[in-house]
């Protein structure tokens, strides 16, 4: 969805943090000098052929998390060019987040870290898909309820009476990545209820029964609730991002909803002006 001329979105572009692992096997020198030396000379300058190498054989599944890569003296004698070259490569991915350095250690191909939609709402299993990874849900409930007096934050929004309420955990490759908290209009999905949100999911069903038009986001870091670490497998000290989302149709407001994830698992990334 795109709002004027501003687009702000977080998506599953290739970001990652820290798992080193001493069983994984190390990128193959000889493999990463097949992959320099076949861009080609033209394709511009040597620093940005090795981050494309290294980039693509992440991006292909060729190398994944963990492995270590060459190191710079063994890249300056495969490759003949300078350690600076080879340095502003490494540094530049690490930068980016494709590369982990550890001191007195190595450099390590890191861990991808999950971005989540801002304004332009996408399916979370699409993303999870799009990254080559599996997606699945765990429902935890989908019921009916009745707005309290102590939930003045959903009648403020024009939630009344009877709401539908969801608890979902979406997981990426079987690690918990999101605890997606939501309440729903029964007038704008009259069949939220009946869905199987073990084979859809609750963006999907909505997208398609009530088109948004609208969405707001309210951001923020937060500590997890002691259910919600443990949902999401993470510490009580580790920090999480927190998206309040509310999300409209032509005929109202369809949803409000709680998406939690670790801070050591995602990010949000915008990016403005026409497209």
């Amino acid at each position: 969805m795109q709002c004027g001329s501003q687009k702000f979105y977080t998506s599953y572009n290739p970001v990652y943090t820290t798992r080193c692992q001493a069983d994984e096997e190390p990128v193959d020198t000889q493999e990463l000098t097949r992959s320099y030396l076949a861009q080609g000379t033209h394709s511009g300058p040597a620093y940005r052929r090795i981050m494309e190498a290294i980039v693509t054989g992440v991006e292909s599944g060729t190398w994944s998390a963990g492995e270590q890569v060459p190191s710079e003296n063994e890249l300056v004698e495969a490759l003949d060019l300078s350690r600076m070259t080879i340095n502003r490569a490494y540094r530049e991915l690490t930068t980016e987040g494709v590369l982990k350095r550890v001191r007195g250690v190595g450099t390590f191909i890191a861990d991808f870290k999950m971005p989540s939609s801002l304004v332009e709402i996408r399916n979370i299993a699409d993303e999870i898909h799009e990254r080559g990874h599996s997606h699945r849900t765990d429902v935890l409930f989908a019921r009916e309820e009745t707005v309290e007096e102590d939930a003045p934050w959903l009648s403020a929004e024009g939630i009344t009476g009877t709401v539908f309420h969801s608890l979902v955990v979406h997981y990426d490759n079987d690690a918990p990545l999101q605890i997606e908290d939501r309440f729903v209009a029964p007038s704008e999905a009259p069949d939220y209820l009946d869905q199987d949100f073990t084979t859809t999911t609750p963006n999907d069903y909505l997208t398609r029964v009530a088109p948004l038009v609208r969405g707001k986001h309210i951001v923020e870091a937060v500590l997890g609730t002691n259910e919600e670490c443990r949902l999401l497998e993470i510490d009580a000290s580790e920090p999480c991002l927190l998206v309040r989302r509310r999300t409209w149709s032509k005929d109202g407001l369809v949803s409000l909803a709680r998406l939690v994830q670790p801070g050591s698992r995602g990010r949000l990334e915008g990016e403005f002006g026409q497209s």
